[in-house]
């Protein structure tokens, strides 16, 4: 495979460490900036608002820039607005330096679009599946090791190292992505790309599987204290485990895609985390169990977007960098949904079993595969 793909990679463990390192410090950030619990979670639905609104607007204004370019800019956004974030001195300013990481999600597209335009038809789950493989390895690692070090020393210094890893990145980004690479990133027609009922049900599967599964996540430092009691140790461990599990899942779920189908593999991937959410609250002062649990959700949760990228791609694939960003928008309105979602939602059904109030949005996922399956080969990135 070719190396840029680990170095996208990279940026993404970077993103997505700087990005959701926050559901693990929420207490100590609700204290420090003197906000509720609930109103502190809402900016993960900040940044998620930025990824999926600001973020397909950027791309199609950039439409006829170089993907080199694009690259550059989404990573320069990432910077800003993680600096603004371990600036700011109330909730007000972390939401707009949140909103502009958010922004800075465009990368997803560019880096998608360049990544499938590197390797043969046959190839591309693989490699969507490594470009993306910083997503999960940031719960394994960024994640972790940032609420360790934010429960110890204090919630500024995770943030502070984003804004340094961020810009770090930017500055690699400027010596390692060729200029050579120089394909404009948004190509063919938006509204003949989304005339079709097969991609809008792709889009709905991923806006309901993540409105479920951050309806938890936001929350998981709180949640797992709740059920287990960590220390911040304990919760560190047990969020490590949960991000290798992502790692693996994610490179299971391209090859998967690649080898049995793309709608096979999905609706296993559903089922399986349908009832891991369910099934989570029952492991309550049961650590290993709960962690289990955690395993095979994330096993099934993070391998599930090569396979949707991977149908995206087969639908359309003139139009494929467009139908990506869009589908991480849809990612990311379900991350502020299920934010919001989870943050109404706590009062009611309690930290323990937040993770029951995803499983109705899993369930109606895996049915909006029923059409799909009809007349659609079983195997293949078409499947």
């Amino acid at each position: 495979m070719p190396s840029l793909l680990y170095f996208f990679a990279f940026c993404n463990l970077v993103i997505g460490s700087s990005a959701f390192v926050l559901g693990g410090i929420l207490e100590p950030v609700s204290v420090g900036l003197g906000a509720s619990l609930a109103a502190t979670g809402q900016a993960m639905t900040a940044y998620a608002l930025g990824a999926a609104l600001l973020a397909p607007m950027l791309i199609l204004a950039t439409g006829h820039w170089s993907r080199r370019r694009t690259i550059l800019l989404a990573l320069g956004l990432f910077s800003a607005g993680s600096l603004i974030s371990a600036l700011a001195a109330s909730l007000t300013w972390l939401m707009i330096g949140r909103v502009v990481m958010g922004a800075g999600v465009m990368f997803t597209a560019a880096a998608s679009a360049t990544a499938v335009s590197l390797v043969p038809v046959a190839q591309r789950g693989r490699a969507l599946s490594i470009a993306n493989l910083g997503q999960s390895v940031c719960y394994a690692v960024g994640v972790p090791v940032g609420t360790w070090i934010g429960l110890q020393w204090g919630w500024r210094w995770p943030l502070w190292l984003a804004a340094a890893a961020s810009l770090c990145v930017w500055l690699l980004a400027t010596r390692l992505v060729p200029a050579a690479t120089t394909g404009s990133v948004v190509t063919g027609s938006l509204r003949t790309a989304a005339g079709q009922w097969p991609v809008w049900r792709v889009w709905l599967r991923t806006l309901l599987m993540f409105t479920a599964i951050f309806g938890v996540f936001t929350y998981i430092g709180p949640v797992l204290q709740e059920l287990d009691g960590l220390d911040a140790t304990g919760l560190s461990v047990v969020l490590a485990i949960f991000g290798c599990a992502g790692v693996v899942g994610t490179l299971m779920g391209g090859w998967a895609a690649d080898r049995f189908g793309v709608l096979r593999t999905t609706a296993i991937q559903l089922t399986v985390v349908a009832l891991m959410m369910a099934v989570l609250p029952l492991t309550a002062g049961h650590t290993v169990l709960t962690t289990l649990a955690l395993v095979v959700w994330g096993l099934n949760s993070f391998g599930s977007m090569a396979p949707q990228q991977s149908r995206l791609i087969s639908l359309a694939p003139s139009q494929a960098p467009m139908l990506i960003s869009l589908n991480s928008s849809m990612l990311y309105v379900g991350a502020a949904l299920g934010a919001a979602a989870g943050g109404s939602l706590i009062s009611t059904v309690g930290m323990a079993r937040l993770s029951w109030v995803g499983v109705p949005c899993v369930l109606l996922a895996l049915l909006s595969l029923l059409p799909d399956f009809k007349g659609e080969p079983s195997k293949g990135s078409s499947g």
